[in-house]
């Protein structure tokens, strides 16, 4: 192993080893839709079935990874980093869409192992399984990305993701997500029978950052610092995983390079979104996998958001900016009504609709202020014409 490989990897310590046999032994249910039951399963069980199925497939397994948000709380659990999404990373071939398709098989196949003993597993088929049991799938196939997704059902966001990658150019956002833990020396501890994990006699596991430098990104997870290098190679820049950093509590790393990297996760993410539908859409969904049991915490980082929208986006005609910094207001307020919050009372304008036997065409709305702009809210339907420097 070269020395510029070696910065990139390290040793997990045994309290680390302890964290990841917990995560892997717990028990995740798998919610069904309809009438099809809740699967209790074990992350280690899900990846020792998928891993002999493909097998018997012969396709063929490179190795297995946790990644991304887990494999930073399991390194790093005293900083009170959360995890979300089980991130799974099975390392595979996929010459051709035969291998695409049969991997989404051998996973959905897999499924049936985890039903109840009473249910009649002959007439269900993998389209069925797929129906009840899987929130999303995604298929990317380019001359540089070669990938698949497979994510299963969680009502609390704690869903299982298992991606299948023959190649990926960028694996990471920040510093502090670009952990990933091979998994294969500790499941061949699961698979003999006769080993159990002890301090005095449990396997080597290996830790790697994608990021390049292993002890800077740890550097960065432990003190809370945010750093990424070339924002403009992920999909959406980056902008709300950046914008989530900071809600918690995450500080730039270098406050000047900062400024131009935020300029460079506006410009990506609005050449993926370019309409302000997909925007609304694409944000929406992050709060929904996101944020869950966090409702307190959503208005802070749609305002956060906007924050770094209005400052740092240079690649969009004025209305356009106008548009989408609207549209992330609208979002926030909707949030507070959910919540039934309305923001400081003095920098309120409340529009009061009279009653349907009000016929007085005079009718006057009330306008409180005081010397800052003000915010406007509104019973849904959302009618709202928002000034410029609002909030």
């Amino acid at each position: 192993m070269t020395e510029d490989l070696d910065h990139r990897f390290s040793s997990l310590t045994w309290e680390q080893i302890t964290i990841l046999d917990q995560v892997l032994s717990e028990v995740i249910p798998i919610h069904g839709r309809g009438n099809f039951p809740t699967l209790d399963v074990k992350l280690k069980d899900v990846v020792h079935v998928v891993k002999e199925q493909l097998t018997e497939k012969q396709i063929s397994v490179r190795d297995i990874r946790l990644n991304g948000s887990t494999a930073s709380h399991i390194l790093v659990e005293q900083n009170g980093t959360s995890y979300k999404d089980l991130d799974i990373i099975f390392g595979v071939e996929l010459p051709s869409e035969l291998e695409f398709q049969v991997v989404k098989e051998a996973v959905l196949n897999c499924l049936l192992d985890f039903l109840p003993k009473c249910v009649n597993k002959e007439k269900i088929t993998a389209q069925t399984m797929k129906d009840a049991y899987v929130q999303k799938m995604v298929k990317v196939s380019t001359d540089y990305d070669r990938w698949s997704l497979i994510s299963l059902s969680n009502n609390s966001g704690k869903n299982v993701e298992l991606k299948f990658v023959n190649s990926l150019r960028r694996q990471f956002e920040f510093s502090v997500d670009s952990f990933q833990i091979i998994l294969d020396s500790i499941l061949n501890v699961y698979k003999a029978t006769d080993c159990k994990l002890t301090e005095d006699s449990h396997p080597t596991v290996i830790a790697e950052s994608m990021y390049g430098d292993f002890s800077e990104a740890m550097y960065h997870l432990r003190c809370k610092l945010i750093s990424t290098r070339n924002p403009e190679e992920i999909r959406g820049g980056g902008l709300l995983k950046y914008s989530n950093l900071l809600v918690r509590d995450f500080k730039p790393a270098d406050k000047d390079e900062i400024k131009s990297l935020e300029r460079y996760m506006c410009s990506r993410f609005f050449i993926d979104f370019p309409d302000v539908a997909e925007q609304q859409r694409k944000i929406e969904s992050y709060l929904r996998n996101h944020f869950i049991g966090e409702e307190k915490s959503k208005y802070d980082y749609l305002m956060t958001l906007r924050r770094v929208v209005n400052k740092s986006t240079v690649c969009l005609m004025g209305y356009e900016r106008r548009q989408t910094l609207n549209m992330i207001t609208i979002l926030a307020l909707k949030v507070l009504g959910e919540q039934n919050i309305i923001p400081n009372a003095a920098n309120v304008t409340c529009y009061y609709q009279p009653a349907p036997y009000i016929s007085d065409r005079n009718f006057s709305n009330y306008y409180i202020a005081h010397g800052q702009p003000p915010v406007f809210y509104q019973p849904y339907p959302f009618h709202i014409q928002i000034q410029s420097g609002m909030v």
